[in-house]
C-alpha cells in the first residue's frame, strides 16, 4: 500500500518505510508523544512501532474473522472482534476497549440486579 504525501513532517516517511507500512506515521507519532514519559522519538523506533501496530491489527482482524461468522458471510463485524477479545487469552486485555454490545434493556436489568444485591447487605 502506498502512503499519501500530505503528512505534516518531511521525516514522517523515509523512502524505505513508505512502501512497507499503511498506517499514518504522523498519527502514530502523535499518539506516542501524548505519553508524558516520551520526550523524543527515534525514527527507527517510530517505524518499528508503526509496523508492529499494523501487524497486531492484522493479527486481531484475521483471528476475529476466522473465529467469528466472517468465513460464512465473508465479512468482519464488531461483534466478531469483541468475541475474539473476550474468548482468546492473547486478546483479553482488549475487553475494556472492545466490549460486547448488549441491548439497553439487558443493561437496565443488570443494573436493577446489582442494586438489589447491594440492598441485601
Amino acid at each position: 500500500m502506498k502512503m499519501s504525501h500530505n503528512s505534516c513532517d518531511k521525516d514522517d516517511q523515509s523512502p524505505s518505510g513508505k512502501k512497507n507500512i499503511s498506517l499514518p506515521i504522523s498519527r502514530v507519532r502523535l499518539i506516542m508523544k501524548s505519553s508524558p514519559d516520551v520526550s523524543s522519538i527515534n525514527q527507527e523506533a517510530l517505524f518499528l512501532t508503526t509496523k508492529a501496530t499494523e501487524l497486531f491489527v492484522q493479527h486481531l482482524a484475521l483471528s476475529a474473522f476466522n473465529n467469528g461468522a466472517g468465513k460464512e458471510t465473508n465479512s468482519l463485524s464488531y461483534s466478531d472482534l469483541a468475541s475474539t477479545a473476550e474468548e482468546t487469552e492473547t486478546f483479553q486485555f482488549l475487553t475494556d476497549i472492545l466490549p460486547k454490545k448488549i441491548l439497553a434493556r439487558e443493561y437496565l436489568k443488570s443494573l436493577e440486579e446489582m442494586q438489589e444485591e447491594d440492598g441485601d447487605f
